[in-house]
């Protein structure tokens, strides 16, 4: 694994996350992707369990230090990223301790044909994806072409970009809350 670059959480640091500095941010999610890969590798089964507690946790992070106020103290980065990953846990294990998976005849799939209001409205539902894909920014629409259209592997496409994974998922989640964004103003939602 190669040498990370040493920074100081500090001030600047922080607000060089805030300003969606793209070595800032690759940093934090390297850095601190491992340190919650070992602490949620200890307490969750899965990979996928893992990925997903650990890019909660950077989501969460990074909206608390975009509100006004969210961290107070630089310095004290570290421990509030400890924490917030500690209330996704929790979360998981709530959420985990309710849910049971039915069975499979519980609830047969309808194989009867679509008809035409169904149709009609599917149709809609595809020129709004289009008109909101088409709002996006370049490198965000292709991205979410790649991932969901194309079904390109995440490997090729962190070769392609020239990330690591851990940068990948953010370009990801800001890619898809821009597109989800841009759907529900299409609607009259705001």
């Amino acid at each position: 694994m190669p040498h990370l670059p040493r920074y100081e959480f500090d001030s600047a640091y922080v607000q060089r996350l805030i300003a969606e500095d793209p070595d800032t941010e690759q940093h934090f999610t390297r850095y601190f992707g491992e340190l919650l890969s070992l602490k949620l590798g200890a307490r969750l089964r899965t990979r996928t369990q893992i990925e997903d507690a650990k890019q909660e946790t950077f989501v969460r992070v990074l909206t608390t230090l975009k509100r006004k106020g969210g961290l107070e103290s630089a310095a004290s980065l570290g421990a509030f990223v400890n924490s917030v990953c500690n209330n996704v846990l929790f979360e998981l294990y709530r959420l985990g301790g309710r849910t049971e998976a039915l069975p499979e005849d519980v609830d047969p799939p309808d194989e009867r044909h679509a008809d035409a209001e169904s149709m009609v409205l599917a149709g809609e539902d595809r020129q709004r994806v289009r008109r909101a894909l088409e709002a996006l920014a370049p490198k965000e629409r292709e991205l979410l072409n790649w991932l969901f259209f194309e079904e390109r592997d995440k490997d090729r496409i962190c070769r392609d970009l020239n990330v690591d994974r851990g940068y990948l998922r953010v370009l990801l989640h800001r890619a898809k809350a821009k597109f989800k964004a841009q759907y529900l103003t299409g609607e009259g939602i705001e």
